[in-house]
């Protein structure tokens, strides 16, 4: 153990200390460091460091049953209980489509992976080359036991050193000038739309940033709103038991709740959803724009809410429940334009 180790090793303890209801994510922060960094002080404790191809892992996590699910960025937590299902890849872009938990996987970012137990809680934990968390899922009451310990004794990794090399965060995409895009041409491209899907590929043939987008779109097809504009469509969903779809982002999974949501609990910062099998922590005062989208389909035009941070991050994104081949449900529509547009 290097002293560079030992030392953050001693900060954490000393950080925990004085903040033990902190998070991870929080202490690495306020300490300069990654939290794939903090996660490796533990390792040979109740840490155990993973290899191999992590898509061989996650092909293996549906033997351990009943689990939760959490990606997060810097201003949302996801969290959906339920198990992995339908489990494939193609090429390093991987799949799991189970009712309940609902993922796309983004794996040339998945460089770190831990086995850790914390406060009686059991997880693998995965992680980018510079150190920030893509994917966690931790076990729960109703979990295969045997299935995690097999899981972390075959990829349990030959170095187990607190050693992590860590590799700069990558730099922000350059956002194009508004006078450089071709705007007619981007707004007829978003008119000729079939498929939601199709929307990053528009993106990136106008050379267009999602915010900026918000901005450029056709007349109607993107209007400003707010987060409480935002907040009472979620009372009126809670309220009728709407189903509806939030996709929140790591830069190595894209994790979807589809359902309804019931117990909202705002507390100081956080916009919270609470329901037994979906969890949903949102840092209202990191919403620096709040946009109605429509995208015209083969299936009629598609609604959704897209919040965005002051850097013009995309936080969280919010559907109606709907599938390809099914027009968009009315009900979403009206809950939208009675509170939002």
């Amino acid at each position: 153990m290097t002293p560079t180790t030992a030392d953050l090793k001693n900060q954490y303890a000393a950080f925990k200390a004085e903040n033990p209801k902190s998070r991870i994510r929080d202490a690495a922060a306020q300490l300069g460091v990654s939290e794939a960094e903090l996660v490796a002080t533990s390792i040979g404790d109740t840490v155990t460091r993973l290899d191999g191809d992590f898509r061989e892992v996650l092909k293996q996590v549906p033997t351990l049953g009943y689990v939760m699910a959490l990606t997060r960025n810097d201003s949302v937590v996801h969290e959906r209980k339920g198990e992995y299902k339908d489990v494939s890849f193609n090429g390093h872009v991987g799949l799991v489509l189970g009712e309940d938990i609902d993922l796309r996987l983004f794996m040339m970012h998945w460089k770190y992976g831990f086995a850790v137990s914390e406060n009686g809680r059991q997880s693998l934990q995965f992680f980018a080359g510079d150190g920030e968390a893509v994917h966690k899922i931790y076990l729960t009451d109703q979990s295969n036991q045997v299935a995690y310990d097999t899981l972390v004794t075959t990829f349990r990794a030959a170095d187990q050193s607190e050693e992590l090399p860590i590799e700069p965060s990558p730099e922000a995409a350059v956002v194009a000038a508004d006078d450089s895009i071709d705007v007619a041409a981007f707004q007829q491209g978003w008119l000729d739309l079939q498929d939601t899907h199709e929307f990053f590929g528009l993106l990136r043939k106008h050379n267009v940033a999602r915010l900026q987008a918000m901005r450029l779109a056709p007349k109607g097809h993107a209007i400003p709103t707010t987060m409480e504009a935002v907040k009472q469509v979620f009372a009126r969903v809670s309220e009728t038991a709407l189903s509806i779809m939030i996709f929140v982002s790591s830069r190595g999974s894209i994790q979807i709740h589809t359902g309804p949501v019931h117990k909202l609990v705002p507390m100081g910062p956080w916009f919270n959803v609470l329901d037994p099998q979906f969890n949903l922590h949102l840092r209202e005062d990191h919403v620096a724009s709040a946009w109605v989208v429509k995208k015209p389909t083969a299936d009629g035009v598609v609604t959704s809410l897209e919040l965005f941070d002051a850097a013009g991050n995309q936080i969280a994104l919010i559907f109606g429940k709907r599938k390809p081949g099914i027009p968009e449900q009315q009900a979403w529509r009206d809950v939208v334009a009675e509170f939002a547009e």
